[in-house]
């Protein structure tokens, strides 16, 4: 019989799916309208859209994001998403690894993801509140490339059985300063704010992914599990992508943007990469199409969205992912009033 911690991470799955059937698809990123040109005057096969980091170079801009792993349900889950990105060369983030902190049947829901793509770019996920000891165990499980830890105080505060000490700072620049692959702090659906960059990037963060409000809502999935107390106010709770890619152009810091929360096809991407974004995840929307459509229908997205990425490059008149900040765009009257109003004097 599996443990109550497992009994979650199906919980989680379930509900994602089912929330997703029933309330369509994101449309934030129709606040960023991009202007059209006619005369891009660049050939398809002559864009670039690998994207080269300080610590890794990746062959694609989006990747499968953390979405489960620490019961049966789950480790099949991620067996498939394994199988996806070895066939699509995209980078994978395994789900929050807490679990095997004390439950040694789960190790391999999660260990499976390596074991069938073993030379792929793999991401670990922990939480904010984890030891750095915890941390290099949970890259070591899965010989992981880098990885995620979340920061998510907004679930936490929904979730039945959730934290209460919001004291992180300290362990992820203990986890900075002593794991030994890349670190990437990332938020679960609530967005970042300059004031959370900047302490990042205080304690030594360099990459951060905004994990924005739009995708996967974690205040509801708590609050359907959570039978005793009502967070219905919370659902709308931080802010979206673009609010967040924004807070990440106003901030001094030098801090790497990631980007995820919402995204559910190429031109979402490329909106994200022309406000800041170098890398973007993709959750729900891949989890969708893969229960509805099997491997091979993600497969097939995935590939899609690749060339379809190509495309939109050269409509733009980018031939990389360095001049798709140049690209003109407008923001709605409501995303723009968000921007003036976040400029901290």
């Amino acid at each position: 019989m599996e443990s109550a911690h497992a009994h979650r991470k199906d919980e989680h799955l379930a509900i994602t799916e089912a929330n997703i059937r029933k309330g369509g698809l994101n449309t934030n990123f129709n606040d960023l309208r991009i202007i059209h040109h006619g005369l891009p005057e660049i050939n398809v096969a002559d864009t670039d859209i690998s994207v080269a980091l300080p610590d890794f170079k990746l062959p694609v801009p989006f990747y499968i994001e953390a979405m489960t792993g620490g019961s049966l349900r789950t480790g099949q889950i991620n067996a498939q998403l394994a199988k996806v990105a070895k066939e699509t060369q995209l980078a994978m983030a395994v789900g929050s690894q807490s679990i095997t902190l004390k439950d040694k049947s789960s190790y391999e829901s999660f260990e499976v993801v390596r074991k069938l793509n073993p030379d792929g770019f793999i991401l670990a996920n922990l939480g904010a509140g984890k030891s750095a000891q915890d941390a290099q165990f949970a890259v070591d499980l899965i010989n992981a490339n880098a990885l995620e830890i979340h920061i998510n105080a907004a679930q936490e505060i929904v979730m039945p059985e959730g934290d209460r000490d919001f004291m992180w700072l300290d362990n992820i620049a203990s986890i900075v300063n002593s794991v030994n692959v890349p670190i990437i702090v990332k938020e679960v659906g609530f967005g970042i704010s300059q004031t959370t960059l900047n302490k990042l990037a205080a304690i030594g963060v360099k990459y951060v992914n905004v994990g924005g409000r739009g995708g996967t809502n974690f205040a509801a999935i708590e609050n359907q599990r959570n039978h005793k107390t009502n967070y219905d106010f919370m659902l709308d709770w931080g802010q979206t992508t673009l609010e967040s890619l924004i807070e990440g152009q106003l901030s001094p810091t030098d801090i790497t943007l990631f980007a995820t929360g919402g995204i559910n096809n190429p031109l979402d991407i490329l909106k994200s990469q022309i406000l800041g974004a170098k890398m973007t995840g993709v959750a729900g929307h891949f989890l969708h199409t893969l229960l509805s459509k099997k491997e091979h229908g993600l497969i097939d997205e995935i590939l899609t969205w690749q060339t379809q990425l190509h495309e939109l490059y050269a409509l733009v008149g980018a031939r990389n992912q360095t001049e798709l900040t140049q690209i003109e765009y407008i923001l709605s009257p409501q995303l723009a009033n968000y921007q003036q109003q976040r400029i901290i004097k």
